[in-house]
């Protein structure tokens, strides 16, 4: 379910609203878009702009995000706001010898394919992509639904190269995922700020309820829906407003979050990294600004506009930027990111998350020395100072936990009146991160329970 931050996925999508569609029927709406510009758009765009011959030429000098899409352009672009793609349903990183895969969409053509993670792809209908970009990459395996692919594949364990013929179908993406990490942690991951996120998230909350602490994931998460934003604030306890939006010749205006049925009833983190943009940062800046949540990560992408959408007959639209947004305060987002309270390394926020909520829940347990580059069947040794009697501990009394994941299930073996060994029933995760936790429920010979908990943290090599 988490991948990995490198990876690139053929799914855009950037906040906006919608307005009434405008009715004009030529071919290219030029001297529509030209008062269209003049009205709404954020600044003001001078008439050597306003005056060139096309509406590329015209969109071109205004900022990034205004653009003009036909209407299949379009309809894309909603699709990856709604996490509906086409094609193999595959995520993928670069790779020296190609593209190489980094997981397998369940049930998508590449799964049934049987297509595996680590498979390198060297060539795309015969064409090499050694070398090339991972966007050329993209473009040459998605493509129209129904339509083949064939692919070269290179696969560890595989002398030589593997062909496959693959077909491309329409794949709908998880836009809420959700899972209980190990020492009852709540993970939510957000993927977009689509139509029915916040119904999905509210599901996700009630399947989650009772958790000790919460961690919201929006990490590569590259906006949405303004009101979707409103939404997911609401959320948060204490969250009142969710953004202030500054619009062409108006005084600012602070858009109020949306009361949720089901809030996060405990600790919680917000995962955020340098792709989490436009409603990401709407909701990040929100709850960091009224200390509804504590963000994790690195600093995020800095899109602090947004934009509208203007339909025409043809099916053509022009999106456009009418606003910037700023935190209900007014602290600036646009191309200044909004920065995490803990900074932590790339692709280890996760971890250092589920670290500290672990760490927290524990609180008044000693902490003992770190174990470093254990090995993957490491079994640990826990002695303690006086007589234990170990046969009525209770099961729960020792956790092995891997951060950014689950408990790991363990035998407790009993070496002598004052030494047990925890045999981990699998081996540990080569280069994961563990917590291993004594509870205070042992009693010793006396009869007297342990005065205080233990934890250690564990390095695999």
């Amino acid at each position: 379910m988490r991948t990995s931050l490198k990876s690139f996925m053929l799914v855009f999508a950037m906040l906006f609203v919608f307005l009434p569609q405008v009715t004009f029927a030529s071919a290219e709406p030029l001297d529509e878009i030209r008062q269209l510009v003049r009205d709404y758009y954020v600044d003001d765009v001078p008439e050597s702009v306003l005056s060139k011959g096309s509406v590329k030429e015209i969109t071109k000098q205004l900022d990034p995000h205004s653009i003009y899409m036909s209407e299949k352009e379009y309809q894309g672009f909603i699709n990856g706001i709604e996490q509906r793609i086409v094609g193999i349903g595959v995520v993928l990183e670069e790779d020296l010898k190609g593209v190489k895969v980094i997981s397998v969409i369940q049930g998508g053509p590449a799964a049934q394919a049987e297509m595996q993670p680590g498979d390198v792809i060297t060539n795309v209908n015969g064409k090499s992509i050694v070398g090339k970009s991972i966007q050329t990459a993209i473009s040459l395996i998605s493509g129209e639904e129904n339509t083949v692919v064939t692919l070269t594949i290179n696969r560890i364990g595989q002398l030589a190269p593997i062909t496959k013929k693959i077909t491309r179908e329409e794949i709908s993406l998880p836009n809420v995922e959700f899972e209980m990490l190990g020492g009852n942690i709540a993970y939510i991951r957000l993927n977009s700020f689509a139509l029915e996120s916040s119904r999905e998230m509210n599901k996700a909350i009630q399947s989650l309820s009772g958790a000790d602490g919460w961690i919201v994931d929006l990490r590569n998460n590259g906006g949405g829906y303004i009101t979707t934003a409103q939404d997911v604030a609401g959320f948060f306890p204490n969250t009142a407003n969710a953004f202030q939006l500054r619009e062409k010749n108006s005084k600012p205006m602070t858009y109020p979050s949306t009361s949720q049925p089901r809030k996060f009833n405990g600790p919680t983190h917000v995962l955020i990294n340098e792709y989490s943009a436009s409603a990401s940062e709407m909701v990040s800046a929100a709850v960091k600004e009224q200390k509804s949540a504590t963000l994790y990560g690195q600093t995020s992408y800095g899109k602090g506009t947004m934009q509208a959408m203007y339909g025409f007959d043809d099916g053509s639209v022009l999106k456009m930027t009418t606003a910037r947004f700023y935190s209900p305060g007014g602290q600036s987002v646009d191309k200044v990111g909004v920065k995490p309270d803990v900074i932590t390394k790339i692709e280890a926020e996760l971890e250092v998350s589920h670290h500290d909520q672990l760490v927290k829940k524990f609180k008044g347990y000693k902490k003992l020395p770190e174990l470093v580059n254990v090995p993957v069947s490491k079994k640990f040794t826990v002695e303690m100072n006086t007589t234990m009697n170990w046969k009525n501990g209770d099961k729960a009394a020792v956790q092995l936990i891997e951060l950014g994941g689950q408990e790991v299930k363990a035998s407790i073996k009993v070496v002598n009146a004052t030494t047990i060994t925890v045999v981990p029933n699998k081996p540990l995760v080569s280069g994961s991160r563990y917590l291993l936790v004594v509870h205070p429920l042992y009693k010793n010979a006396h009869n007297k329970p342990m005065k205080q908990g233990i934890y250690l943290e564990v390095s695999v090599k």
